[in-house]
């Protein structure tokens, strides 16, 4: 690890983390305290894959349904109007509405076929992305003069590297330049989880073998064929088992860095109580169960 003892990482002149876990423990929320609190320059993942990647895919599935609108595509071949999109740190609906769910086309759902493909363009740009990480951190430092860096990642990251491989390039290039920090949530905070996604089932980015393997389970569970497939239904009852392919993947990454807990990030309020969490995980470092 780049910094070897609490006392190193309070001393540090620069202080560098990635953050890493299930979305909605808080990792956004870290990030979005440290930017408005201290002087931390947030580099964000899921928006350095909507933007820099993923844009033109975005904006161009945006114009092909505007196309089908007479009136919007006279507008469009004009070159009188234009679409694109407006992703922010705190709102990603472009990018998870592009991703889209596999299924009944009526109910909004994608082919399988281009669902597979959105999936791999998706896999594609948050590799680049999280490998733009150390190019940032001195972008950050040289551009704009900030000494703090925290890499707020997607809940998919596990899905993108092999932390039981030490040779893996892009852990081995992260765990160089930052200090990874997984936030841990308890089985109440997976249960909570399931029960928000539940409410609002929303696209998500899986390995594609894990994928494959839920679709056509689902398939032969309830003998539906692709075309009749409720998309929610089905990423509901793929979120569950996402869930518990993801923790000993999140536990593996865990290895290259620190562990911290999801109540314990509740608690920060301020950039310094940010650096007492991680200095107490680094005093205490805990081999994940």
């Amino acid at each position: 690890m780049i910094y070897k003892s609490a006392q190193d990482w309070r001393d540090a002149e620069q202080k560098k983390v990635l953050l890493f876990g299930m979305s909605g423990l808080g990792k956004t929320h870290i990030s979005n305290t440290l930017r408005e609190n201290g002087d931390w320059f947030h580099y964000s993942i899921d928006y350095r894959i909507g933007t820099r990647y993923m844009g033109e895919h975005i904006a161009d599935n945006a114009k092909r349904e505007a196309m089908k609108v007479p009136f919007l595509r006279e507008l469009l071949m004009t070159d009188s109007i234009y679409i694109g999109s407006n992703i922010t740190f705190n709102n990603l609906a472009p990018l998870s509405t592009y991703l889209g769910k596999p299924g009944d086309p009526e109910k909004g759902g994608l082919p399988f076929a281009e669902y597979m493909l959105r999936q791999r363009q998706h896999r594609t740009a948050e590799m680049a992305s999280l490998m733009d990480t150390a190019p940032f951190i001195s972008r950050a430092h040289d551009l704009y003069g900030y000494d703090h860096f925290v890499c707020d990642t997607g809940g998919s990251i596990c899905e993108v590297v092999d932390a039981d491989d030490p040779k893996d390039s892009i852990m081995t290039a992260l765990s160089q330049n930052t200090l990874m920090v997984w936030i841990k949530g308890s089985d109440t905070h997976t249960e909570e989880l399931i029960r928000r996604f539940d409410r609002s089932p929303k696209p998500m980015y899986y390995q594609p073998e894990f994928l494959l393997d839920s679709w056509h389970t689902y398939l032969d569970e309830t003998g539906k064929n692709e075309s009749s497939v409720d998309p929610d239904t089905f990423v509901r009852w793929t979120y569950g088992r996402a869930l518990a392919h993801r923790q000993p993947r999140y536990e593996a990454m865990a290895r290259w860095g620190v562990t911290v807990t999801a109540e314990a990030v509740s608690q920060v309020a301020t950039a310094a109580d940010f650096v007492d969490v991680i200095a107490t995980a680094l005093e205490h470092p805990a081999v994940p169960a």
